[in-house]
């Protein structure tokens, strides 16, 4: 009789060096305690825990985010599906994979080139950089966040792409926000130093990304 081999293969990309980190995640080794993904640069770490209610939980650290992102899914999509995975829920940018070998690594490849579009001139390598200059209040993001899921929701944010068509995210940077536009790579910067300068996105009708 061959039993059958629960497995997957986890991975996320660290919030220092940028290095993708992977890891084969077994049913065995899951239910005895907890995983603990470390980068080899010793700087970011990404926690599976297998719940008493089958349900795995994963930590995950984000590129984008001061604090780290927690998902809860099932036993059953853990080891089942080809490929999962988790987004950063204010960027949309995915952090975290969980599948097959060969899906992981497609899906961190995608989300390098995504990155590195992301970044521009920057160097993945300076991403604890980046972060350490970024805004750390979350206030500030989540009001520009929600403008510009208003805008985008009523039509009102035009790009290079077709009116309907463009794929916004939100950045923060160094004491300011960028809005981008995935598809065309048009964007938008604005200053955010301060809770009172976020709110004046509250007054925005339109926005226009170049």
């Amino acid at each position: 009789m061959v039993l059958d081999k629960k497995e997957a293969t986890v991975a996320y990309r660290c919030l220092s060096c940028g290095s993708g980190v992977l890891s084969l995640v077994g049913a065995f080794s899951l239910s005895a305690d907890m995983i603990r993904l470390r980068c080899s640069c010793g700087k970011s770490e990404m926690t599976v825990q297998y719940r008493s209610d089958r349900r795995v939980r994963l930590t995950v650290p984000c590129l984008f985010c001061p604090t780290p992102h927690s998902f809860t899914v099932s036993d059953e999509l853990f080891f089942r599906r080809e490929i999962t995975s988790f987004p950063c829920p204010y960027t949309g940018i995915d952090i975290a994979f969980i599948g097959s070998k060969g899906a992981v690594m497609k899906s961190l490849e995608r989300s390098e080139h995504e990155l590195l579009e992301l970044l521009g001139e920057a160097d993945p390598a300076d991403l604890e950089r980046v972060r350490n200059q970024a805004l750390t209040d979350p206030q500030i993001f989540d009001i520009v966040n929600f403008v510009v899921a208003d805008l985008k929701e009523e039509g009102k944010i035009y790009c290079n792409c077709r009116d309907g068509k463009g794929d916004y995210r939100v950045m923060i940077g160094d004491n300011s926000i960028r809005v981008i536009c995935a598809r065309c790579g048009a964007q938008a910067e604005f200053p955010a130093d301060s809770v009172t300068s976020a709110h004046k996105f509250l007054d925005a009708d339109v926005l226009y990304l170049v």
